[in-house]
């Protein structure tokens, strides 16, 4: 009944957050077809303008009548266009018809200018614009791409909050009603304690992922909204105005050089010309277009039943583990604000050298009389400084400036530096707004925890155990076989495998370069040989975390067969090559499904784990493609005669894909049993039932030895010395002191001297309650 009923209430939160994502996703479907609208528009009014140009060219000579014609005509193709009538370039064509219809005569020069200065630089423009264009919708796509894997990852840290919220509520409910029993449910009620501690941490965790991915969508969506859409208008409309300004401006000149008698109306045309402004139509754009640009709803905070906490918590055990990603975060953040300011900086300059280039034109004619100098001089136009910065420059002597096929080449090459720089000063940005997001909300939290915790009655300490028994194993754990090693051992998880991710899961998810940065040789060396012996050197929380990394990339690698079977990887670099993504992850499932179940259920175990790790990418810094690359040579070999440079990226891709699918490639818990990934781990159970009194495990210590060893090989974790507490139902706390060499026990001072020489994320925690 309660599975019932915790399904009906996530499907009601799912249904909320699955409706706004869809409306989202559909929006961002409508603003690429309203940029290729815009793009269509523009193209066609730049396509009419050179029409009009050559026709003009060649009905000069019927004067007035033909002229009305070609007016009537172009007036006829705007009112079929009614939604870009408002833009400063359509009110600029619309005057310029009506100032067609009034003229009735022209000049030969006219003819002459118009058949050849004009539209060559509007066929140019027309170039530029359509690549421009082209390049803003990939960027804008990859734009698009990273707000859905935000939403993505919301929908994720939500359900996995509700997970765990709901084995929460259920451990609290069989420990009250364990208290409720009268007799024999002393050691019940302790064990369902700490369990519900457990539980409660994890919930605790996953609800501040939740949140922090929460802030991270909603952070995403303004930053991509409020800002990202106009600098990709902007991009993509660069040039686009500087070139009709210009072209139009030389028509301008012609004219009034050809007829004094028409500069009323040039001056008309003149005043819609000077109009023209970048910002203005691209806000024209956005207004017209309102219900598919606007921003979305926020995302709001959905809490499961019962759960009062609405806000992102660094008390108790993890205060430690939030203040350090905190630290970590601010130092990320400052990094990353100061490239987004250079790479700012770079977009200006780049946007500068890209408008001179296109204003490099030959729309400035020198002047060939005395006569023209004074019609130039009537029609003075004023500086266009709408966005167009330098348009009116005087331009070099044509003797000294470069072949217009070597401008054209350069111009290319200043439009690819542009929009590079363009998506990489968005892309920062936006990497910019998400840390900031986290950030903010990690800092109320510490900040709150500090005062917080100086004056709690409950005290956390942590005590490590030094004295844990090695475990002599039968085969080779490094350079051996891991099938033969799992079934001598008894181990789902190989030991060094579990522990290292266990390891890396509490302390390194948010360390930068996590895999790609070496550890120390000697400590690698140091720790391979303690797992070798038997023992779990990783229990220790000082562990280097870069050197636990490289341990578990070096038991990969030196395995005597390789995780993926050799003889099936030409197969799965062949299906890795499949575009759909569902057909590609069932080709991969079938050859994935015919490994031995130990070995899939360790696969599924670290991929699930690597998974977990990309999540996080925007603190650590690895993407899926990242890990790929980390972790590639080391799952997969080819044949000896294979070209290594040519299989390694095709290996790396296959990686990639089932790091990315790895929930629909590997098979679920129904269909194969065995240990599963946790994303919100915890110290082990067998820490936390440290707490138990030294007499009651004293007499059960001889009955219960075989057990334990059979329990160290199969879990990877050996029992570890019977140091702590134990809370009795009088609410009494009895602490157990370790015994020292000498055989005599420690003082509790002692232990608290010790424990504040360890860190907080030692293996053991042992709460002491103020009476």
């Amino acid at each position: 009944m309660t599975s019932h009923v915790k399904l009906r209430k996530e499907r009601v939160g799912a249904v909320d957050y699955d409706t706004q994502i869809k409306e989202v996703r559909c929006q961002l479907v409508d603003q690429l077809k309203v940029l290729d609208l815009q793009l269509e528009q523009k193209s066609q009014q730049l396509q009419d303008l050179t029409d009009y140009l050559r026709r003009r060219s060649e009905i000069e000579g019927e004067y007035a009548r033909s002229l009305d014609k070609l007016a009537e005509r172009f007036t006829s193709k705007i009112k079929r266009k009614e939604p870009g009538s408002g833009q400063s370039v359509a009110q600029c064509w619309l005057v310029l018809l009506a100032q067609t219809r009034q003229e009735s005569k022209d000049h030969s020069g006219v003819s002459d200018s118009c058949s050849t200065t004009l539209t060559q630089p509007l066929t140019h423009s027309l170039e530029i614009t359509q690549r421009l264009a082209k390049r803003t919708k990939d960027v804008c796509s990859q734009l698009q791409d990273g707000l859905l894997k935000v939403t993505t990852e919301l929908q994720t840290a939500w359900r996995t909050y509700y997970q765990y919220h709901s084995e929460y509520e259920s451990a609290e409910g069989k420990l009250k009603e364990a208290e409720k029993q009268k007799q024999g449910a002393s050691k019940k009620i302790e064990k369902r304690q700490c369990k519900v501690q457990e539980i409660q941490l994890k919930c605790t965790k996953a609800r501040n992922d939740y949140l922090l991915n929460l802030a991270a969508a909603n952070a995403s969506m303004n930053k991509y909204y409020l800002q990202d859409l106009s600098s990709l208008m902007d991009c993509s409309d660069i040039g686009y105005h500087l070139s009709l300004s210009r072209v139009l401006r030389s028509y301008l000149s012609s004219r009034s050089r050809a007829q004094q008698n028409l500069s009323g109306g040039l001056q008309q045309l003149h005043t819609a010309v000077s109009g023209l402004d970048q910002i203005q139509d691209r806000d024209y754009l956005l207004q017209t277009h309102t219900n598919t640009f606007c921003l979305p709803l926020r995302f709001h905070y959905q809490p499961h039943e019962g759960d009062q906490v609405c806000e992102v918590s660094a008390e108790q055990e993890i205060r430690c583990e939030m203040e350090t990603r905190f630290q970590q975060l601010q130092s990320k953040l400052t990094g990353f604000t100061q490239e987004t300011e250079e790479a700012g900086k770079k977009l200006q300059t780049a946007r500068s050298a890209l408008l001179e280039g296109i204003s490099d034109d030959d729309l400035d004619p020198p002047p060939s009389s005395n006569q023209t100098q004074g019609s130039q001089v009537h029609l003075q136009f004023p500086s266009q400084s709408q966005g167009q910065g330098g348009s009116n420059e005087s331009l070099a002597s044509s003797s000294s400036r470069p072949s217009l096929a070597r401008r054209r080449a350069n111009l290319q090459e200043t439009e690819t530096l542009y929009c590079a720089n363009v998506k990489e000063y968005l892309c920062k940005s936006s990497l910019v707004s998400k840390l900031q997001a986290k950030h903010d909300l990690l800092k109320v939290a510490v900040e709150k925890a500090e005062p917080t915790n100086g004056h709690q009655t409950r005290k956390l300490l942590r005590v490590r155990s030094k004295s844990q028994p090695s475990v002599q194993y039968t085969h080779k754990l490094f350079t051996g076989d891991m099938l033969s090693f799992i079934q001598a051992s008894g181990q789902e998880i190989p030991v060094v495998v579990e522990s290292c991710i266990r390891f890396i899961n509490l302390n390194g998810l948010h360390h930068e370069g996590i895999f790609r940065v070496p550890g120390s040789q000697g400590k690698v060396n140091s720790l391979r040989d303690a797992f070798e012996r038997g023992e779990d050197p990783v229990a220790d929380s000082r562990c280097d975390l870069d050197s636990v990394a490289g341990v578990l990339k070096l038991y990969f690698r030196t395995l005597e067969n390789p995780l993926f079977p050799q003889d099936s990887t030409a197969q799965l670099l062949e299906y890795a090559q499949i575009d759909n993504e569902t057909e590609r992850a069932a080709k991969l499932k079938s050859v994935i499904s015919s490994y031995p179940p130990p070995v899939s259920t360790v696969m599924r175990y670290l991929f699930a784990f690597l998974h977990h790790v990309s999540q996080y990418s925007d603190e650590n810094m690895m993407q899926p493609y990242n890990l790929a690359v980390c972790f590639g040579p080391s799952l997969l070999r080819g044949a000896q005669d294979d070209d290594v440079v040519t299989l390694q990226p095709q290996i790396n891709s296959l990686v990639k894909s089932i790091i990315l699918q790895h929930e629909s490639i590997f098979p679920s818990l129904a269909e194969l049993q065995g240990p599963m990934y946790e994303k919100c781990m915890t110290l082990q159970q067998d820490d936390c039932e440290e707490g138990e009194g030294y007499s009651e495990h004293h007499s059960k210590e001889e009955s219960e030895s075989k057990g334990e060893l059979s329990r160290a090989n199969s879990s990877c974790s050996s029992r570890q010395s019977p140091v702590g507490g134990t809370v009795t139902p009088g609410g009494k706390f009895t602490l157990q002191s370790p015994i020292t060499p000498q055989g005599w026990p420690l003082s509790p001072g002692y232990i608290s001297k010790e424990a504040q020489d360890l860190s907080s994320s030692e293996d053991i925690t042992v709460q002491v309650d103020e009476v």
